[in-house]
């Protein structure tokens, strides 16, 4: 803007604000840049490996692997069980200054919420993330299947069955969505390209 002065990262978070509200997609770009924004900011050993950065519109969910609590040979599964949950919250508390510092300026970058999560022994936790309100109109045959979740006690409520059948969507066809995503990121590309591109 004329008269403004404005650094590379607030022409990038005035981009990324001002994109479509149809824009659901991330492109596989903005996705790596966010990965290698953290792999280069994270402060040294905070985590043993960056096991994963999942990034969607409204948040980056950082998850990294933590050392695994030292016990006897031959403890039994609750103790390791215990001691993977201490190990969990001691690194929770323990780091907590620094990543809400990484956290703060991954916000102004990105324009998104961060969240963290850790990975021991194979056990993944998360930490305080984000669980948008998703509104959605359903015909009496859908909610009679949401109902039947909850009266079977698979789910609490009608909103928690829903999310039930999402990850189960998510689990069973995840290479089919995988390709929608891509067909989509292509879609964009060309989208992109048109004439009013320059707009």
């Amino acid at each position: 803007m004329p008269g403004v002065e404005q650094t590379g990262c607030d022409w990038l978070l005035l981009i990324r604000t001002n994109r479509r509200k149809t824009d659901y997609m991330i492109t596989e770009a903005e996705v790596d840049e966010v990965r290698g924004w953290f792999a280069g900011r994270l402060p040294q050993g905070l985590f043993e490996d960056l096991v994963s950065v999942a990034v969607d519109r409204e948040e980056i969910v950082v998850i990294g692997r933590i050392p695994v609590p030292d016990l006897p040979e031959g403890a039994s599964d609750a103790e390791r069980s215990g001691a993977i949950e201490g190990r969990v919250r001691e690194f929770r508390s323990r780091t907590r200054e620094a990543r809400i510092e990484v956290a703060r300026e991954a916000q102004h970058r990105f324009g998104r919420t961060v969240s963290w999560g850790v990975e021991c022994e194979g056990r993944r936790a998360l930490f305080t993330h984000l669980a948008s309100p998703v509104m959605t109109r359903l015909r009496q045959p859908e909610r009679q299947v949401l109902d039947t979740l909850v009266a079977g006690g698979v789910a609490r409520s009608r909103s928690d069955a829903l999310g039930w059948c999402v990850r189960l969507v998510e689990q069973h066809v995840d290479s089919w969505l995988q390709e929608l995503r891509d067909s989509l990121a292509e879609v964009r590309r060309v989208r992109d390209q048109g004439p009013d591109a320059q707009r």
